[in-house]
């Protein structure tokens, strides 16, 4: 009787402690369910760095038993351990869970622990994982896969979901990894299985979806090559089957020669998505690990590379080679992806091992080009790159210089340099800012070059006034164009008369919202068109030592520039006689009508248009060539040019100012 007393308390006292046990469930281990076909169970092989365990902070609990090795002693299934790879079973490679929970180690406070259950089967499709469908399932799976469904009992979900409920005493499980897609490639009712399996998973663990979210991966791109790239619009759209779903990005993420499965370093950064994807969820700012492997693809920058001429003063980069290749770098070592985007054509900037990241260009054509750089995304200005408003907003750019035939737009030495002044004038006509004008009037900015011999005397000098283009400002003719120089020089060898060069904004900084953009018909810097002629016009009159009449008054204009100098001069011959468009943005343009008929009269318009120019590029999308046609069709004279191999860009413009002020002011 005392023997039985005394087995009764025993038994009694073991009761107490399981369910002491599994009361003390510890709210700071997060526990992830992570399920999927070859991508998650992984077909890289694990490098010397993922087989070092993180340490106590992220554990697995295998679901097979798994063998002691050189590296790592004997997994029991279903005992928590040390994760490191493989964490699949034993003849498996790399997967995202590997660098998802190191991440999440890196990324939560240390008093949290992570921990995986990992069952997946490559080449599974998602019936595998349906519980009603898993019989008929194995028993018309391939050989080949026999033996890793074998491994789970047949039952991959039963054994998911059994190590889930023993795990649950320990810990919470915080989210459900899968990986799987690929096999099920084009099958419309593949979003729904999945949602039957997360629905099951949810049922049978009494989890919460709104709690505990489905985080999917996608697939291997390859860049828009990978064997399964069709599945990725299935994945990225199961949100909306699943609303408690997230899609993991795989772009960019690389991959191996079958482009069917990731590669090494390709399942890491998979992997830290997962984590960063699920640490934001949890509200937490996501950290890669310390130990993370960077790929390191070395740029050598030849020893003919010189600092571009828009490079900061004392930056060693961007470089621009013999070959016009240029090379760019920024340090970002908190950064995943690096962009820099020249001439529309994007780089992948690659990471140097040091933080900071370098990209070299194919060779670009001559002349001055905008660029922007991106990280992570974010669009921004090279901190190495003077500035140039351009693309409707402060830019980037670089030169690529030509040869001695560049030498025009270049100050020269024994040259008379004129001056640039920077000048406010107050505007009582600007409706800038607003449909009506601005109460009381608005202060505006513009620059106004003057000419060597300016500042010597008290002669009086004729005035171009030369407008940029559409979302560029009022500093673009002198820092992109380089109109000073222009001017020097070509006044200096007696090529132009000494002139006057007044540069505003136009009201076209922002961007074309749309509308008409029909010439004399189109809205876009209709604005300025009052301001030019009521306001600055006589304040450069009244400030500068100017011939103030029609004869000696040019306008021209690059681009949309060139759309507002037809639209001012043509309806406002009496206070101009000059005219030039370089790529002139003029559409729908009828010579026999356009601004009342004023091309109608070609004596009438010859007599009172002294100078006629245009010019566009040969590889321009903008060119002048049929309104050319069209007008000396009519009988007015305009002379005209192509600037050879250059497109919509300020070397086209250079070469037609060029080219257009030796003709202006001479009679």
């Amino acid at each position: 009787m005392k023997k039985y007393f005394r087995t009764l308390v025993v038994m009694s006292m073991t009761v107490l402690s399981c369910n002491y046990s599994s009361a003390a469930v510890d709210e700071n281990f997060y526990i992830f369910l992570c399920f999927g076909q070859s991508n998650m169970e992984g077909a890289a092989r694990p490098e010397a760095v993922d087989l070092e365990s993180p340490g106590p902070r992220f554990l697995l609990m295998p679901a097979v038993d798994f063998p002691a090795t050189d590296q790592r002693p004997a997994r029991k299934m279903g005992e928590w351990c040390e994760a490191s790879a493989p964490l699949c079973r034993p003849n498996t490679g790399l997967t995202p869970a590997d660098w998802f929970g190191r991440t999440m180690v890196a990324s939560l406070p240390e008093n949290i622990k992570i921990g995986v259950i990992h069952v997946a089967i490559g080449g599974i499709g998602i019936k595998g994982f349906l519980p009603d469908s898993i019989p008929g399932y194995v028993k018309t799976a391939p050989q080949w896969m026999k033996g890793m469904l074998a491994a789970y009992d047949n039952n991959p979900y039963e054994r998911l979901v059994t190590l889930a409920k023993k795990a649950q005493k320990d810990g919470v499980i915080k989210g459900i990894l899968m990986h799987q897609g690929e096999t099920d490639t084009g099958n419309p009712q593949w979003a729904g299985m999945v949602q039957q399996v997360y629905d099951r998973l949810c049922g049978d663990l009494q989890l919460k979806p709104e709690e505990v979210n489905l985080f999917a991966g996608n697939i291997v791109q390859a860049g828009g090559q990978g064997v399964c790239f069709a599945c990725k619009k299935q994945i990225d759209e199961l949100p909306q089957t699943i609303h408690t779903s997230q899609v993991v990005s795989s772009d960019d993420c690389t991959n191996g020669p079958d482009r069917l499965h990731f590669d090494a370093a390709g399942y890491r950064e998979l992997g830290c998505r997962y984590a960063e994807t699920v640490a934001r969820h949890l509200g937490f700012e996501p950290k890669r690990p310390k130990n993370l492997p960077v790929t390191v693809t070395k740029i050598e920058v030849p020893a003919d590379a010189v600092v571009a001429e828009t490079a900061v003063p004392g930056r060693s980069f961007p470089k621009v080679d013999k070959e016009r290749r240029a090379y760019f770098h920024i340090q970002a070592p908190q950064a995943r992806k690096v962009i820099v985007d020249v001439c529309n054509k994007k780089y992948d900037m690659q990471p140097d091992g040091k933080g900071g990241f370098m990209a070299v260009t194919d060779p670009l054509p001559v002349g001055f080009h905008y660029y922007f750089m991106s990280i992570d995304g974010v669009q921004f200005i090279d901190p190495s790159s003077e500035t140039f408003f351009g693309c409707n907003r402060e830019a980037g750019g670089i030169e690529i210089p030509e040869g001695p035939e560049g030498d025009y737009y270049r100050p020269q030495q024994g040259v008379p340099q004129g001056q640039v002044r920077s000048i406010y004038y107050f505007a009582p006509h600007s409706t800038a800012n607003g449909p009506q004008p601005a109460v009381g009037g608005e202060w505006r900015h513009a620059l106004v070059y003057t000419p060597a011999e300016y500042e010597t005397g008290k002669k009086r000098y004729p005035v171009l006034y030369l407008q940029h283009g559409m979302g560029e400002g009022e500093t673009s003719w002198v820092k992109q164009g380089k109109m000073q120089h222009i001017m020097d020089n070509a006044i200096a060898k007696g090529e132009a008369v000494p002139m006057i060069v007044v540069m505003e904004s136009g009201d076209i900084k922002a961007p074309f919202r749309g509308g008409n953009n029909q010439a004399g018909r189109s809205e876009y810097g209709a604005s300025f068109y009052p301001v030019l002629l009521n306001d600055l016009i006589p304040y450069i009159d009244q400030h500068f030592r100017t011939k103030a009449d029609r004869e000696n008054r040019a306008m021209a204009g690059l681009s949309w520039g060139g759309h507002q100098t037809f639209d001012v001069v043509l309806q406002n011959l009496d206070k101009f006689a000059w005219l030039g468009t370089f790529s002139g943005a003029i559409f729908g343009l009828d010579v026999k009508t356009a601004y009342d008929g004023v091309f109608a009269n070609a004596d009438e318009f010859n007599k009172k248009v002294h100078y006629m120019y245009m010019n566009w590029g040969s590889d321009d999308f903008i060119k002048s060539g049929d309104i050319v046609r069209q007008l000396r069709e009519m009988g007015i004279k305009v002379d005209s040019s192509e600037s050879e191999g250059t497109g919509h860009e300020f070397l086209t413009w250079r070469r037609g100012l060029h080219e257009f002020i030796p003709h202006l002011f001479r009679k």
